[in-house]
């Protein structure tokens, strides 16, 4: 993946959502990406994300705390789903699950990553990206969240046609890190940072 050379994204925060499925090692790409052109990168995981990647990685790329749950020590405490969105000037969710995705068109909020997914409305944008099998994808239960999620202002990206875990070929594949950079790019630039100089996670 093509690196940027230049801070173009500096005093942006993105809050990047991981939720489980394979393509969780593409988004450790992104994040890089991400960090690498300047912005500040937090990053909330799903238990399930977790099983494929482990948020030491995501600690890494990031230089900050990686948020796995809704519970934490009180002396830590700071409403994490309102304060992560709140300082967010984009939310991605990538890869974004059917699970995720059903549970925002319902306005389900059972883990963390859900609960961020509904503070973050009149808070900040969510970009997400899809990645599930080709019969997932096209089920008409699937679709019709996602008319009422892109309806409601989600932005989405993909999903790409491709080799898929289950080893099938059809849509469903999550859309390369670089896309998807682009996408969080062209959204970031139509707005200057609302919280420019913020660099620490809450």
């Amino acid at each position: 993946m093509a690196k940027s050379s230049e801070k173009a994204l500096s005093g942006y925060e993105v809050l990047l959502c991981v939720t489980g499925g394979i393509a969780c090692y593409k988004t450790a790409d992104l994040a890089s990406s991400l960090v690498q052109a300047g912005a500040g990168v937090n990053v909330a995981m799903t238990d399930s994300a977790t099983q494929f990647i482990g948020p030491i990685t995501f600690q890494s790329l990031t230089g900050r705390r990686v948020y796995t749950s809704m519970w934490i020590a009180p002396q830590e405490y700071s409403a994490q789903h309102i304060a992560l969105t709140e300082l967010a000037d984009l939310m991605v969710l990538a890869p974004a699950t059917a699970d995720i995705l059903a549970k925002m068109a319902c306005g389900i909020a059972d883990n963390l990553v859900s609960t961020l997914a509904l503070s973050a409305h009149g808070a900040c944008p969510i970009l997400a990206a899809p990645a599930m099998n080709t019969r997932m994808w096209t089920a008409p239960a699937m679709q019709a969240n996602m008319k009422t999620l892109i309806e409601r202002g989600l932005t989405v990206i993909g999903p790409a046609e491709g080799r898929l875990a289950c080893g099938t070929v059809g849509n469903g594949r999550m859309s390369e890190p670089d896309e998807i950079f682009q996408s969080i790019s062209d959204l970031l630039k139509k707005h200057p940072p609302k919280n420019a100089g913020a660099t620490q996670s809450p």
